[in-house]
């Protein structure tokens, strides 16, 4: 059985943001694992506010960009911080556009693309909560809007701005347990769901 594709999305797109560095952490977990991964920048896709007359005028690269890169992989680690309680402006405006293309060049429908993507969601806040508030909306829209699985397991990193080493590996060895528990649920679950090579 082949080792499923992987995107890593970050929902922070900031300079030292402690979510990029959670999703370092996992994609160097996934890595480890024999699987192949891919690191998305939301900020590199240059996606402006969803907008239909925009729309009409033509469909953003970065739209049909990350419409891609969800058909090319099986499973996503999400890794984003709360603002308010909810997940990222960066982040739903990125998946509210790649819910747009249509089928076209032999790619499926943004919508046909994320459908059955295997997920896990991960968090990191300052916060001793650690950003958990928001996975409960994260989860919905990814599972209920984009028709995503998402595996049960998940982590919320408190403290975050003191989880890391100068390395950028966590420092707490439960953290990185909890981290690594996601990451193979996701990895065992999107193998299980790949179909068996016709023989």
């Amino acid at each position: 059985m082949s080792a499923p594709r992987v995107l890593v999305i970050a929902g922070s797109a900031r300079r030292g943001s402690l979510n990029q560095q959670l999703a370092a952490v996992a994609t160097r977990e996934i890595e480890q694992a024999g699987a192949v991964v891919t690191p998305v920048d939301l900020r590199a896709l240059a996606l402006p506010v969803y907008d239909a007359d925009i729309e009409a005028r033509g469909m953003p690269d970065g739209a049909r960009t990350l419409r891609r890169l969800f058909a090319e992989h099986e499973a996503l680690v999400l890794v984003s911080p709360e603002y308010n309680g909810f997940p990222t402006p960066l982040l739903i405006n990125a998946l509210d556009w790649a819910s747009r293309p249509v089928a076209e060049d032999g790619l499926p429908s943004g919508p046909t693309a994320m459908s059955g993507t295997v997920a896990g969601l991960l968090s990191a806040s300052p916060g001793a909560f650690g950003g958990m508030r928001s996975l409960l909306f994260t989860r919905q829209f990814l599972q209920m809007n984009l028709g995503m699985l998402i595996v049960p397991e998940q982590f919320g990193l408190g403290l975050a701005d003191k989880a890391f080493d100068a390395a950028g590996a966590l420092v707490d060895a439960k953290a990185h347990a909890a981290v690594v528990k996601v990451v193979q649920s996701v990895l065992r679950t999107a193998a299980a769901m790949k179909p068996s090579p016709v023989v």
